[in-house]
C-alpha cells in the first residue's frame, strides 16, 4: 500500500497537504501508484442493464478508468477515476449515471 492509497475522501475541510499530488512525474511508470480517484466529488455508476457494450466510453475516458477484458467493458477503476463525467456524456444509451460522494 502506498502513502497515496490511505486517503479516502476529499471535502471542504481537507488541507492541501493531505491531497494526492497531481501533475508530478516522480518516476517512469508510476501512475498506478498515484491514486487520483481521491479527488472525485461525484462517482460514476455503470447501469449494466442499459449498457450495449459499444465501448464508446472507453477511449473517451481521460484516465483509462474503464477497463475492458475480452472485448467487454467492466466496472470502473475508482482508484483513478476523477468523476469528470465524460463517459456519461458520451454514452448513447445513458448507461452511466452519477451519485455524490459520501463523506
Amino acid at each position: 500500500m502506498t502513502a497515496y492509497s490511505k486517503m479516502k475522501h476529499v471535502n471542504n475541510t481537507t488541507k492541501w497537504q493531505e491531497l494526492t499530488p497531481g501533475g508530478v512525474v516522480l518516476a517512469a511508470g508510476n501512475s498506478a501508484e498515484i491514486l487520483t480517484g481521491a479527488w472525485r466529488t461525484i462517482t460514476p455508476e455503470w447501469l449494466t442493464d442499459k449498457c450495449k457494450q459499444c465501448l464508446l466510453c472507453t477511449p473517451w475516458c481521460p484516465d483509462s478508468s474503464i477497463p475492458v477484458k475480452d472485448g467487454k467493458r467492466l466496472g470502473f477503476d475508482y482508484d483513478h477515476c476523477k468523476g469528470c463525467g465524460i463517459c456519461a456524456k458520451i454514452c448513447p444509451f445513458k448507461a452511466i449515471d452519477f451519485c455524490a460522494e459520501e463523506e
